[in-house]
């Protein structure tokens, strides 16, 4: 589950927020497997996307993030929930996504990694209301 600022989103829904306003992120990895899974790690990454197949990933001069972008998780045990925090700050308006990534996040294998995506979140920063 994604929730930005406090509402839940899905690939269909934009999320409006205003420029200078910390936005809340919220995302909960819930295991439904019988058995316990990790570890893993969370990447959030903010891009622009240009609608012509090139995404901007280089926005470190109109998104930042309270906090870490990447979240390290242990052990998620079964039926169980593992919830990560963090917020983003926009500095610019415009239109923005943000990918989420687990990813096994375990050296000792011999495989490649494996990733899990979810649907990119869209973001539309506009200028706070006066």
């Amino acid at each position: 589950d994604i929730l930005v600022d406090g509402k839940v989103c899905d690939c269909d829904v934009v999320v409006t927020c205003q420029v200078g306003d910390p936005v809340p992120l919220q995302v909960k990895l819930t295991n439904w497997s019988k058995h316990s899974v990790g570890p893993f790690a969370l990447t959030m990454m903010p891009y622009q996307d240009y609608q012509n197949g090139v995404h901007n990933y280089e926005l470190q001069d109109a998104i930042t993030f309270v906090g870490s972008n990447t979240f390290h998780i242990d052990t998620v045990k079964p039926t169980k929930d593992s919830v990560y925090f963090g917020a983003l700050l926009f500095l610019y308006t415009g239109d923005f996504y943000l990918n989420i990534k687990f990813h096994e996040d375990n050296c000792s294998r011999e495989l490649p990694l494996s990733w899990l995506c979810l649907p990119s979140v869209h973001i539309r920063a506009t200028e706070p209301v006066a």
